[in-house]
């Protein structure tokens, strides 16, 4: 019973040095989580449309290229591309579109996503005879992202 008596607890300013650093190390790793939970949901797309170019061939069509750049912080896809609020048809293989269509090459923008600081170019071409266009007027593209956002570029014909 006396080695019960004599045996000593440990000094309570040891116990409040091991307390305050358990609780030093438990607030750093909770900080730690919550901004990698908060940067998930803080990130964002946000492509520009940093330069055009739109020639004419000899038959009446145009082919606009759009040099697309994603400065957000989440990858960005493009999913339509749109001309005077008409859906342009997706066809890779068109060097130029045929009469009164639209088309782009969007089946290699959708194989590729923008990550943030990427740029690439988007071709949409604009066929003879369609709808009212000629030489000088302004069309309207439109590019709508996975992200549910538009980006939209007016741009005169040649």
């Amino acid at each position: 019973m006396t080695f019960m008596r004599e045996r000593k607890a440990i000094s309570p300013v040891i116990a409040t040095v091991i307390l305050v650093a358990v609780a030093i190390t438990v607030a750093v790793g909770v900080s730690y989580w919550m901004s990698g939970i908060s940067s998930q949901y803080t990130q964002f797309e946000n492509i520009e449309i940093r330069s055009w170019e739109c020639t004419s061939d000899a038959f009446g069509n145009w082919a606009v290229v759009l040099t697309l750049k994603n400065s957000g912080t989440a990858t960005a896809t493009i999913t339509g591309i749109y001309v005077n609020e008409n859906e342009a048809t997706p066809d890779s293989a068109a060097p130029v579109a045929a009469v009164d269509t639209i088309t782009t090459d969007l089946t290699t923008v959708t194989a590729w996503s923008l990550t943030p600081g990427d740029n690439n170019d988007l071709t949409v071409w604009i066929g003879l005879d369609y709808g009212t266009l000629s030489s000088g007027t302004t069309v309207n593209l439109r590019a709508h992202s996975a992200g549910g956002m538009d980006y939209i570029k007016l741009v005169k014909l040649p």
